[in-house]
């Protein structure tokens, strides 16, 4: 940021005087300088090849305009004639700075280059829910981001009509300007400001919103905002904030959840140079919600201080009632429960005599460890308490859930909290937990200075909120003809509502909406169940939340469903489908209360035929029915609906002899109704597909002892370049439909198709993850079926 923009008591944390010490001989040029250096070069070229301009989107993170024109919550007019548009959901790389800011800009008739984006305080009644999280950003707000610009349109051509003496009807803006038609006189909106602020809101019939036709940039291509700050080092992350006199905390916490300090001996820590104070941070009792785990806080001048000093500290600990977590065992246990009968989800005929009767019978069962979000960001927060006020600021993807969770955790009233929202380094779920926020308030008012917590990459692997390990177990009858009559479903898996409240036995039948019971396939006997499974770690949600597993499962369960109809893959999944129909799941068999995304089933129904023209699209575009492929290389499909959105893929895998899983060539067809930002909808598409590629392939945390057993990327295995797809062929159905999610929709479809086509290469199932060692010398092992489908 340049120094104009600057606010003077905030800096980055390349600027701080207390400036990281580094062991001798490091280099002492920071990352972020190097970000810059690389964007001096090829970063920044191909920012201005591409023709981006920079809205002045980092510039205005936190600091609104001086004594703007607020005409509504999200909209706010300089007599400078800049607009600013307050975006009140968090930015982490889904482009959601850009894309609602866009909508209301469009609908406002507004010049794109007179708009600037203010982050919003979290202020629930000011701005409703704030959390981003759920894909909801646009598919629960987007009637709410039209309506804004509309109003705020509307009221600028009445201030032009009553300065002219003119009839309202008689005039209209476009782009940033109002014009009367009949004498094509002209007044920018920047003129209309000081009418504005005087004059009524607009009456509610003259308030329309543009038809389809009239939008310039709603669903269609625009640059995101956040690009240039982003690539050339000056946007704002939760680690680059600091107060002057700041003091950084690194904290060791407890490895077992529950458990607590027995014993720390902190003199070789205080000697550390730049470490200044060591502070215990009290337990929080089980389950813990939100709140920090507890541990013990060194305080330092700097980072690397912070951290030498914690790794001297010498601590005992008493693992509390979770020391015996283990995760070979809890696999064992989580098979045994799915083989037990669970509570219904959706119950539809009579699957035990459509067993019984069936001409063939398929069992299979699947399983999925603990996977971490694993961010480039881990997390970090900047608290200030004085004079009795809190004020933070944090990569938290709820500002709301921050402010009322501080509160709660320091006993203060929540209208002295103020959480200021930084860019997010990924969030995936993650930073909708707050307990890293709490961390920083909790020991800034203990220090008497702000305070920023710095999480390390070991710290986010082994305290934090981690995605649910699961276990399916799936049962199908076939008629002689191949087709499915009996589907029988049981999962385990931890709920989230252990982090919560506790003695939780398990998931509820309503969790299974997510993915499970609420499929679109045509079987006339149908048993969707839960069984009992037990958390002993803090459950958390990851993006797309159960659907993950779920969608593992049953898209890897029809793929052998296929096989052993002796069909290709895609036509027996489109016969699996039948005919189309729409289907009000909540009058269908789904055990009350049946949730759909926090949606109506009436407005949002089960739709086959927007799931059948997916995988049609995906068939046609991935060259499916093409010839097949060799020996080593395979294509998978699969389909799955959540977050109201329909997303079908074909992946293309090469599997290397030392069981390397290549993915060359992915087709993704997506039918999220209205989408109001085409370029951010495919790089969604984009990153699921890689991030399902870590979780179906190298990503897991295991427990012994109670403790998380990987530390870092070199046990904890993500996606590498190698690895990655070379072409992620993306097809958006258009549709002015209600908008489904975008950002967690396309990871579930993702497990079951990789998986697929790694049986189609290899002839080897997968359906324990992950599978890396599971490939290891396959071309000399019996293959577990006849390779095919696509290739």
């Amino acid at each position: 940021m340049s120094a104009r923009h600057r606010l003077p008591w905030i800096t980055t944390h390349s600027e701080s005087a207390d400036i990281d010490e580094r062991p001798s001989g490091a280099i002492e040029t920071h990352r972020r300088e190097f970000v810059k250096l690389l964007g001096m070069g090829g970063l920044l070229l191909v920012a201005s090849t591409l023709g981006v301009r920079r809205l002045e989107a980092a510039d205005s993170l936190f600091a609104p305009n001086a004594e703007p024109w607020e005409p509504h919550a999200y909209v706010r007019l300089g007599d400078d004639g800049i607009i600013s548009i307050v975006c009140h959901r968090s930015e982490m790389g889904q482009g959601i700075r850009t894309t609602m800011p866009m909508i209301i800009a469009d609908e406002m008739e507004a010049d794109w280059a007179t708009c600037r984006v203010e982050q919003a305080l979290g202020d629930d009644k000011k701005y409703g829910n704030q959390n981003t999280d759920g894909s909801t950003s646009i598919r629960d707000f987007l009637p709410a981001y039209r309506e804004a610009g509309a109003t705020v349109r509307a009221l600028l051509e009445d201030a032009a009509a009553k300065e002219w003496g003119v009839a309202s009807s008689t005039v209209r803006a476009s782009n940033g300007v109002v014009v009367h038609t009949a004498s094509e006189r002209t007044k920018t909106y920047a003129a209309l400001v000081a009418t504005a602020r005087t004059i009524p809101m607009p009456a509610k019939e003259r308030v329309r919103i543009k038809l389809p036709s009239e939008r310039r940039w709603e669903g269609k291509q625009m640059t995101s905002i956040d690009l240039v700050p982003m690539t050339t080092g000056t946007a704002m992350y939760g680690a680059d904030m600091a107060l002057p006199g700041m003091k950084v905390a690194v904290i060791s916490r407890p490895p077992v959840w529950g458990g607590k300090v027995a014993t720390v001996d902190d003199s070789l820590a205080l000697k550390v140079p730049g470490v200044e104070r060591i502070v215990r941070i009290p337990e929080t009792p089980l389950p813990g919600a939100f709140f920090p785990l507890g541990g013990v806080a060194v305080i330092a001048k700097n980072t690397w201080a912070a951290i030498r000093g914690r790794d001297a500290l010498r601590i005992t600990w008493d693992g509390g009632p979770n020391a015996t977590y283990d995760s070979t065992a809890y696999k064992a246990s989580l098979f045994s429960s799915v083989r037990a009968p669970g509570k219904a989800g959706r119950a539809v005929g009579d699957v035990p005599k459509a067993l019984a009767g069936a001409a063939k019978r398929v069992t299979a069962e699947y399983y999925m460890p603990h996977l971490s979000h694993a961010q480039m960001e881990p997390v970090a927060a900047l608290a200030n308490v004085a004079n009795g006020k809190v004020e933070v600021w944090a990569p938290t993807q709820s500002p709301q859930d921050a402010r009322n969770t501080v509160a709660q955790y320091l006993k203060v009233d929540a209208a002295n909290v103020s959480v200021h929202v930084t860019l997010l380094g990924g969030g995936f779920g993650r930073k909708s937990k707050p307990d890293f926020i709490c961390e920083a308030a909790f020991l800034s008012r203990e220090v008497g200075a702000p305070v920023r917590v710095q999480w390390t990459r070991e710290d986010d692997l082994r305290n934090s909120y981690l995605h649910s390990v699961a276990a399916h177990r799936l049962e199908a009858g076939l008629d002689a003809s191949g087709k499915v009559t009996a589907w029988l479903h049981r999962s385990a898996y931890p709920a989230i509502g252990a982090t919560f409240a506790p003695n939780v036995p398990g998931a509820e039948p309503d969790e299974l909406t997510n993915g499970a019971s609420d499929i679109p396939f045509d079987i006339p006997n149908m048993s969707v169940e839960i069984c009992p499974a037990v958390a002993h770690t803090r459950i958390g949600w990851y993006r797309s939340v159960n659907a993950i597993h779920h969608g593992f499962a049953i898209g890897s369960f029809v793929d052998e469903l296929a096989y052993a109809a002796k069909k290709d893959p895609a036509d027996f999944l489109l016969g699996l489908l039948g005919p189309d129909r729409v289907v009000d799941l909540s009058k269908a068999g789904l055990v009350s209360p049946a949730s759909n995304y926090g949606a109506t089933w009436a407005d949002h129904p089960l739709d086959s035929g927007r799931a059948r023209h997916v995988v049609e699209l995906a068939v046609e575009k991935s060259g499916w029915r093409g010839a097949k492929l060799p020996r080593g290389k395979g294509r998978g499909i699969a389909i799955h609906r959540s977050f109201l959105t329909y997303v079908a893929m074909v992946v293309e895998v090469e599997v290397l002899p030392d069981g390397t899983v290549l993915v060359p060539r992915t087709t993704v067809a997506v039918d999220a109704g209205f989408i109001a930002n085409p370029d951010r909808a495919r790089a969604q598409m984009e990153g699921a597909l890689i991030m399902a590629m870590s979780n179906l392939l190298t990503s897991e945390v295991t427990f012994a002892a109670g403790k998380v057993a990987q530390s870092n990327f070199r046990d904890y295995g993500v996606t590498r370049m190698r690895t990655a797809p070379h072409v992620v062929d993306v097809h958006l159905v258009t549709s002015e439909g209600l908008p489904g999610g975008i950002g967690e929709p396309g990871v579930p479809p993702a497990g079951g198709a990789i998986a697929n086509a790694i049986f189609a290469a290899t002839g080897v199932r997968v359906r324990q993850l992950p599978v890396a060692r599971q490939l290891a010398g396959w071309p000399t092992r019996p293959a577990d079926g006849v390779r095919g489908g696509g290739g």
